[in-house]
């Protein structure tokens, strides 16, 4: 599976911005997918993450209430809603799949190339 993120560009606090990642190659059967970020100097941290198969989402409480994921199954696509920003949210946003809990730490396989977010003051 080949992961292509887009979307990513300069705003200002307070504007908007969606990020898309397409998932393309064999079947896509994956448990969900899931959006990271890295910011310069720092490690790379969890954004938010989709259930494929009812939805289901769940997101760092960083972004709670600012971002939305979503997915739209017959797309294989994955976005990533984000309002309200702030120069705190400025990172590399990199899209993955999930293969689910029972894989624990090595869950996220698949990586996309990240897309950049900058937000300025």
């Amino acid at each position: 599976v080949q992961l292509q993120a887009s979307g990513g560009g300069l705003v200002q606090t307070g504007g908007s911005l969606r990020l898309s990642c397409a998932a393309s190659g064999r079947t896509f059967s994956s448990f969900g997918m899931a959006w990271f970020r890295q910011a310069p100097g720092k490690e790379r941290e969890f954004v938010a993450a989709i259930s494929w198969s009812d939805g289901i989402t769940y997101s760092a409480n960083s972004v709670k209430g600012r971002f939305t994921i979503s997915r739209d199954i017959a797309k294989n696509t994955m976005y990533l809603q984000m309002n309200s920003l702030k120069p705190d949210d400025t990172a590399v946003y990199y899209c993955a799949t999930d293969r689910g809990p029972p894989y624990g730490s090595k869950r996220y396989d698949n990586w996309g190339q990240g897309t950049q977010v900058t937000v300025s003051s």
